[in-house]
């Protein structure tokens, strides 16, 4: 007979889980307790192009959350040893779950049922999608030795902290101009749960990596970054296609490097793109004057749950060098 083990929290597995379960815990919200209504006006104020480009980048990462809930984080929670992570891999898989549906409170606010279909239609036929999806998932579904656990851990915070980030800069450049501030505020939110998801898991692949032969190691430094550079020009491509209309192309991609190299430091690497400045429109769009939470303090405009102290800058500069730092850190 197999011997089952119950998880045990009074023993810590490491100095780190307990604290992501912690956190993940305090950041839980669901799509219904807001109200992306209040864009319908500025949505009737944007051009069919701003439009269309909305439509796209929300289904988009509509695709993006279905896989990793359905998929990535069930995959790589499966072959993780330790029942306190795989707790805290679950609850996160749970919240892709959520955000996917989020999306689609958004796009059942703005839209029609026969321009939602469309957009899904879309995204089941655009080959930039298609493909990053069979690379992500060809890693996901592939895992039987640690070497291979490790790059579906890197698939998996390359999508997390880079990938989906094509797909938030449109809404957080209308947010940073006061457009669409309601469902930007949701956005914000992924953003939050996505930082901490690629923080983790990049924390794991770490120790994965650390384990394996030196062989393996060499091998794996070739494939990382073969993969990101797969990633970067398939998603340059898809940039082009969704953002050319509106001219905003040029700065998307900018932001993407800016997000690799955040991903690449989830890893315990150094940068890898030169980065030009970030816009800055993109950036206000994370602290509109109709919200003002900090990324581990409260869900949204004036909703909070629990005291949650502040990540430094140093442990999370990389989400978006936004946070203040503080002397009671988490990790």
């Amino acid at each position: 007979m197999t011997t089952f083990q119950a998880v045990n929290w009074n023993t810590p597995e490491d100095d780190f889980t307990l604290t992501f379960y912690e956190q993940n815990l305090k950041q839980f919200w669901i799509d219904t307790e807001f109200v992306p209504s209040k864009d319908i006006k500025a949505w009737g104020k944007l051009s069919d192009a701003e439009r269309e480009t909305y439509r796209k980048v929300l289904g988009g990462l509509t695709l993006l959350d279905t896989e990793q809930n359905g998929v990535g984080m069930p995959q790589i929670l499966d072959h993780v040893d330790g029942l306190q992570r795989k707790t805290v891999l679950s609850f996160m898989s749970m919240m892709e779950g959520i955000h996917a549906k989020s999306y689609s409170t958004i796009f059942t606010t703005l839209d029609s049922s026969e321009q939602i279909n469309e957009v899904f239609e879309w995204v089941s036929e655009n080959k930039y999608l298609q493909k990053k999806l069979n690379i992500i998932d060809g890693y996901y579904r592939n895992i039987d030795s640690p070497k291979k656990l490790y790059m579906a851990m890197v698939a998996s915070v390359f999508l997390e902290s880079f990938l989906f980030y094509s797909g938030f800069f449109y809404p957080l450049y209308l947010a940073g101009q006061g457009k669409m501030v309601a469902s930007g505020e949701i956005i914000n939110l992924i953003i939050r749960d996505e930082a901490v998801h690629g923080l983790y898991v990049g924390l794991l692949a770490q120790e994965v990596y650390n384990n394996l032969s030196i062989e393996e190691q060499n091998e794996i430094e070739f494939e990382v970054y073969a993969l990101l550079r797969e990633l970067m020009a398939n998603e340059d491509l898809y940039t082009e296609e969704i953002y050319a209309d509106i001219n905003l192309d040029a700065d998307v991609k900018s932001f993407l490097r800016f997000n690799a190299n955040n991903a690449l430091m989830n890893l315990g690497r150094e940068a890898f793109y030169e980065e030009n400045d970030v816009n800055p429109i993109v950036l206000n769009g994370l602290s509109t004057q109709t919200k003002t939470f900090d990324f581990f303090s409260n869900k949204g405009n004036g909703y909070q749950k629990g005291k949650v102290a502040p990540i430094t800058d140093t442990t999370f500069a990389h989400v978006f060098k936004m946070l203040e730092k503080s002397e009671d850190d988490n990790l």
